[in-house]
């Protein structure tokens, strides 16, 4: 790596704005990481969160990017700070991966029936689409977990998707073979 370069590690519920020079690095399962990158003045940013909405909880002043409602609102208050739009960026979007097979209780309602990676999926998705957003790619869902390096001076994201080796949470494996 060039001095002249610096690299961030994003963790679940971290967010990072910044210019080219930058490397962001994270690890996802059922998250979801949103990288968004302006052509022209090389500048973009990405988030990685974990659920789809906050319970209820409404948009604060103190934005939590655990969420991704508060994500969106980040990126859309970095963008402006530079003069940009977020109709301006290339967005690709991550994750969502189904980490484990699930067998839900019938009682749930049909949302509460989806994999954590799957709402956090069409959650990034309504709240792009819903700001205009150019969403150039989409690499989410699938059994396993994905490794992400995306590079500010190119908008270019590197992925290795790691497809999981059996079914990690099915309960019936743990009573042994029926």
């Amino acid at each position: 790596m060039n001095y002249d370069e610096k690299k961030v590690v994003l963790h679940a519920g971290d967010y990072c704005f910044d210019k080219a020079g930058t490397y962001i690095h994270t690890l996802l399962g059922s998250c979801i990481s949103i990288t968004i990158w302006h052509p022209k003045l090389c500048i973009g940013g990405m988030c990685h969160f974990a659920l789809a909405r906050p319970d209820g909880i409404p948009l604060g002043a103190v934005l939590d990017p655990r969420y991704a409602e508060d994500c969106i609102e980040l990126f859309k208050r970095s963008v402006e700070r530079k003069g940009t739009r977020l109709k301006d960026y290339q967005v690709k979007i991550f994750g969502g991966g189904n980490m484990y097979d699930k067998y839900p209780d019938p009682t749930l309602d049909p949302v509460e029936k989806l994999p954590m990676g799957e709402k956090n999926t069409a959650a990034a998705f309504t709240l792009l689409m819903s700001e205009g957003a150019d969403i150039l790619l989409a690499h989410v869902g699938e059994f396993g977990h994905r490794r992400l390096v995306f590079d500010l001076s190119t908008g270019d994201v590197w992925v290795r998707f790691t497809p999981s080796k059996g079914v990690v949470g099915d309960a019936r494996a743990l009573d042994g073979p029926k």
